[in-house]
Formats: structure tokens, C-alpha cells, sequence
């Protein structure tokens, strides 16, 4: 094998070759002696060759030929880099341009999941504010009915304690008081309409359980067809329990008038007894009912112990019993015999008409200040005036026929009954 040249031997003779065009260019004419030197050729001045265009277009092509062996690697590389670096960005943005879109729907749905979620949380918040309104609601209901029924079961106002009351002040007392409601009752009587013992004894069995005005509507058609105890004690059964049945209870009242009737022709000859022993062997008779009867129908005196009676009994101080024959004991004890029967009246009286059983009109009350349970009721007078009955509340009384004397209306007839149609 020969020998390698050697680098600067290739680049030596690389640099002395040339095309022949160059050497044109650079070889030096000979200059002869004696001669003067030639001017410099005028390099800027185009040749022939570059003045055609095909000259310059060969020369150009050689002159690319010749120049881009000469590029250096690294601007090679340059290049490169730089179309690479286009090539990248233009497939950067191909995907962008086509994600724009999807993006924006995107955004879009997320935006809309925003607007859901506090749509969702507004009605939720709306519920529970309204429910608890509702429970609020609720719950003040019943704080209220809580309160009503503490109200309800609540004890009655108690007045003052008083100092206890010896048997003297206390029997003076309950005679002034007697006094009182003989002046403010004056036409005091027995509230049942009738013109006999036999009357006054059926009416007052007939009242148990109802009112007497309901009494007083109901006996002037069963006088009319049962006017003595033997009529009574034939009548029949059914009869007679449609003559009563206006006072209710009217099978047990209905029995108990058959076998006082019996009793009244079969033992008594058809007269009522005047004797308290007698009377309370009739069927349906008590000791109430024999002293209603006893003290209007024939004079004797007697205390009538009925629910008016033993309630104010009991307000008044003048007794602390429940059963009838002990409060009749205990009354008895306090006023003069004489004194027995109007007492009863006016007492019942003042009952329904001041003294009632669930509110007292304790503000329009004329022995207010004698009575220890003042306060139990109404004090307020003008309010206390409106809870009065009957004549002092002007209303009707509660007899068909009252006594002349008596201040107030009587009692209206029973409206008869309706037609069938």
C-alpha cells in the first residue's frame, strides 16, 4: 500500500486547485521589461461572463457548488435543530387548536356542576330553615298547651290565710250571712211548679239529675193525664216513660213513680204522709226529697242538702263534710229550726245565681266580704256582673208559674215537637 498524504499536503493542494474560471481570474500577466505596470483590473466592474445571464447563472451555480462543501457541521446542525424545533411547535398546536373546543365544553360542564351544586344547596338550606320554622312552630304549640293544662290543673287562688275562727265567730257569721240573702232574696221558694203534696213529690223525684226548669216543661202534660196516685199507677209503663222521658233517666224515674204511686194507694189511701219516717219508705224517696216536701207542702222545717246547698255550705265555713246527712247535721247545729226551710231556699238561690260551681261571680257578690272563699272566682266587677242568672242576670226564672212576688220572667213552655214530615 502507499503511503497516506497527510493533511496539510491535502489541504496544500485542495487550496492550489482550481476551477478555470479562477485561474482566469487570478493569473498575473507578465510584465515585460521596460514596460510600464498595468492598472489594477477594476474588480467591481462586471465581466462578460456575469453580465449574460447565462454566464451568471453558471457562474452562481458553480459558485453554490463550490460554497456548500464549505458549510461548516455545526451550522448544519443549526438548521436542523431549528426545523425540528418548527416541526414541534406545529404539532403543539395542531393538538391545541383541537382541544380548544373540548376544553371549553369542559369548562362549561364544570361551570354548570358549580351552578347544580348551589342550587342544590340552597334548597337544602331552604329546608331546614323551614323546618325549623315548623319546629319552632311546634314546639311554642306545646310550650302553649303545656301552659294550659298547668293552668288548667293548676289549683284555684287561695286567699290570705285567716286566723282560725272560734265556733261563736263563726255561728255569727254564718247568721249575718243568713240575713244577707234574706234581704237580697226576699222572694225565695221552691223553683218546681206544683199545687199539691202528690205534685211537689213528683216533681222533685223527677228532678234528680236534670234541671227544675227541664221539670217544669215536662209535668204539666203528665198531670194532665196522671193528676192523683191511682192514675199514676195504672198508667202504662211505656206511657209513662214518654210522658218523663224530657228529664232523662226516664225507665229508672218511671219505675220509681209506679211503686210510689202503688205505695201512696195501697198504704196511705191515697194521700201523701207528712211524716219524714213515712216518706222515705217510698220508692225514690230520701231524706232530700222528704224535706222538699215536707217544708213547702205541709210546713214542717227541713234542710234540703242538695248540690248547691252542700257546696256553699262548705265555702261558707260552715261545714267541711261531703255526705248530705252530715252537712245537714252541721247547718242544723248553727240557725234556729224556724229557720230552716227559707234557708235552704235562699242559699240554693244565691247558688245559681252568684255562687257557681266552676267561677263565682265573687266581684258582684253581696256577702263578698263575709265569705272565706272570696277570690275563688270573678272578682272584677263588670266582669262578675255578666256571669249572673236568671232574674239578676236578667233572664227568665226557671217556674212556668211563679210566685207573684217574684221579680223576674218565668220560665218559657217546652216547644212541642216537631211534625213528622
Amino acid at each position: 500500500m502507499g503511503e497516506q498524504p497527510s493533511g496539510r499536503a491535502l489541504s496544500s493542494d485542495k487550496r492550489n486547485k482550481s476551477t478555470p474560471g479562477e485561474s482566469a481570474v487570478r493569473k498575473r500577466p507578465v510584465r515585460q521589461p521596460g514596460a510600464s505596470r498595468p492598472a489594477a483590473p477594476d474588480t467591481t466592474a462586471p465581466t462578460a461572463a456575469e453580465k449574460s445571464p447565462a454566464g451568471k447563472t453558471s457562474a452562481g451555480k458553480k459558485a453554490a457548488v463550490n460554497e456548500t462543501p464549505e458549510k461548516p457541521a455545526a451550522a448544519k446542525k443549526a438548521v436542523t435543530k431549528k426545523a425540528t424545533a418548527k416541526k414541534a411547535v406545529a404539532k403543539k398546536a395542531a393538538p391545541a387548536a383541537g382541544q380548544a373546543p373540548a376544553r371549553t365544553t369542559a369548562a362549561k360542564k364544570t361551570t354548570a356542576k358549580t351552578a347544580a351544586k348551589k342550587t342544590a344547596a340552597k334548597k337544602t338550606a331552604a329546608k331546614k330553615t323551614a323546618a325549623k320554622k315548623t319546629a319552632a312552630k311546634k314546639t311554642a304549640a306545646k310550650k302553649t298547651a303545656a301552659k294550659k293544662t298547668a293552668a288548667k290543673q293548676a289549683p284555684a287562688k287561695k286567699t290570705p290565710a285567716r286566723k282560725p275562727e272560734s265556733r261563736v265567730a263563726m255561728v255569727r257569721r254564718a247568721r249575718r250571712i243568713n240575713r244577707e240573702l234574706a234581704e237580697l232574696y226576699p222572694y225565695a221558694h221552691p223553683e218546681l211548679d206544683f199545687t199539691n203534696p202528690f205534685e211537689l213529690l213528683v216533681a222533685t223525684v223527677l228532678s234528680a239529675q236534670t234541671t227544675d226548669l227541664r221539670v217544669n216543661q215536662t209535668t204539666p202534660r203528665l198531670f194532665a193525664v196522671c193528676p192523683t196516685p191511682e192514675d199514676m199507677a195504672a198508667i202504662d209503663p211505656e206511657r209513662l216513660e214518654e210522658l218523663i222521658r224530657p228529664t232523662g233517666f226516664f225507665r229508672a224515674k218511671a219505675k220509681s213513680l209506679l211503686g210510689l204511686s202503688a205505695a201512696l194507694r195501697d198504704r196511705f189511701g191515697g194521700e201523701v204522709p207528712g211524716r219524714l219516717e213515712d216518706l222515705v219508705t217510698l220508692p225514690g224517696v230520701g231524706r232530700k226529697t222528704a224535706n222538699v216536701v215536707l217544708g213547702n207542702a205541709f210546713g214542717v222545717p227541713g234542710i234540703t242538702v242538695d248540690t248547691h246547698f252542700g257546696r256553699l255550705a262548705r265555702r261558707f265555713g260552715w261545714t267541711t263534710a261531703e255526705d248530705a246527712e252530715k252537712v245537714e247535721a252541721d247547718v242544723a247545729g248553727i240557725f234556729p229550726k224556724s229557720e230552716w226551710t227559707m234557708l235552704s231556699h235562699r242559699v240554693v238561690f244565691h247558688g245559681r245565681r252568684v255562687c257557681h260551681s266552676r267561677k263565682p261571680a265573687c266581684g258582684a257578690c253581696a256577702i263578698a266580704p263575709l265569705c272565706p272563699a272570696y277570690g275563688e272566682g270573678e272578682t272584677d266587677p263588670e266582669k262578675a256582673k255578666k256571669l249572673l242568672k236568671y232574674e239578676l242576670g236578667g233572664q227568665p226564672g226557671q217556674r212556668l208559674k211563679p210566685p207573684a212576688d217574684y221579680p223576674g220572667q218565668p220560665a218559657p213552655p217546652m216547644a212541642p215537637p216537631a211534625a213528622a214530615s
